[in-house]
């Protein structure tokens, strides 16, 4: 498996047919309707670091970082997400890609990772704590789908324990 920093004009549909099934068959997004590649090609060139997962000559999965919230001060954190094709999970790509997104908003300076899980997904939640994520809370009935109220529990990552030094300016890798 080959992981990678995405190419928009290359990934973007790949991205866009992998997320539509979460999509269209889960509540894990709360979106309604999938998105097209030329959203996905927008979010991948706003994120702050997109990956994607290569098996062949095919895209099996994606995960990015994107700014936690638009004020100065959360510039140090980032929301963290992983897809993987259905029928490729429990094969170590969703694992492979958050090691190596982790590693890489590490060396940028980010300080804190942050993942919603849209609640019940006991597998989320078992993957991200065995990545060393932290449960902090809980939105409840935040979200509507499926006939149904969703609560989003939020996990942290510290990626510097135990830092206190005043931050750095971030510093992401385009390739």
């Amino acid at each position: 498996m080959l992981i990678r920093i995405a190419d928009p004009d290359r990934d973007s549909a790949f991205c866009a047919d992998i997320y539509a099934s979460y999509v269209l068959d889960t509540s894990i997004s709360f979106e309604y309707e999938p998105p097209n590649a030329d959203e996905f090609a927008s979010r991948i060139n706003a994120s702050l670091i997109w990956l994607v997962a290569e098996q062949g000559n095919e895209i099996v999965g994606y995960a990015y970082a994107a700014q936690h919230r638009e004020r100065a001060a959360y510039q140090w954190g980032a929301d963290a997400a992983v897809y993987v094709r259905l029928g490729a999970q429990r094969l170590g790509v969703g694992r492979g890609l958050y090691l190596d997104l982790i590693s890489r908003c590490r060396a940028s300076g980010l300080r804190m990772l942050c993942a919603g899980i849209t609640q019940p997904n006991a597998a989320s939640n078992a993957f991200h704590e065995a990545l060393g994520f932290e449960p902090v809370g809980t939105y409840r009935r935040i979200g509507w789908k499926a006939g149904a109220w969703h609560d989003v529990t939020w996990y942290q990552l510290d990626l510097a324990p135990g830092d206190l030094s005043p931050p750095t300016p971030l510093r992401f890798e385009t390739s």
